[in-house]
């Protein structure tokens, strides 16, 4: 499940652990509707929360290198 984007890494891992979202939701102390929203790749959500769900992994958010065909010239 390596490279996968969040959204995916979290519905994949979700689902592997065989959780509901709502069973999820609960367990992770988050709203259903914050589950349901970062599982379909909202691009706005507050990292305390995507945290809050990553923790039940393992996991946590953090830094990694951008590809540098990506980046913008300023």
């Amino acid at each position: 499940m390596d490279n996968l984007p969040l959204n995916e890494y979290v519905k994949t891992t979700r689902k592997a652990l065989g959780f509901s979202r709502e069973e999820f939701a609960l367990k992770a102390g988050v709203g259903l509707r914050f589950l349901r929203e970062l599982e379909q790749g909202k691009e706005t959500l507050k990292m305390d929360k995507v945290n809050q769900v990553l923790k039940l992994f393992g996991m946590q958010l953090g830094v990694v290198p951008m590809d540098r065909n990506n980046l913008i010239e300023q």
